[in-house]
């Protein structure tokens, strides 16, 4: 298992999940957040946060999975 997590966070996997969630969390804030912003209201941060570090857990899990086979 700490083998796993060390293969998550190893430096070719972050690389990759941090772009992916780059873009996947920008594009999930725009779609769950963007009209609040857009009118000048606040953004839920508990829920931008999340939006940004799901796609990264899930891209560095599959990255990680596919490389530990």
């Amino acid at each position: 298992m700490a083998g796993f997590v060390a293969l998550m966070f190893s430096a070719p996997v972050l690389r990759n999940a941090i772009k992916v969630s780059l873009v996947v969390g920008t594009c999930l804030n725009l779609i769950n957040q963007g009209g609040t912003i857009y009118h000048g209201g606040a953004p839920e941060w508990g829920k931008l946060a999340l939006n940004y570090a799901v796609p990264f857990m899930v891209s560095s899990y599959s990255a990680a999975r596919a490389r530990s086979q």
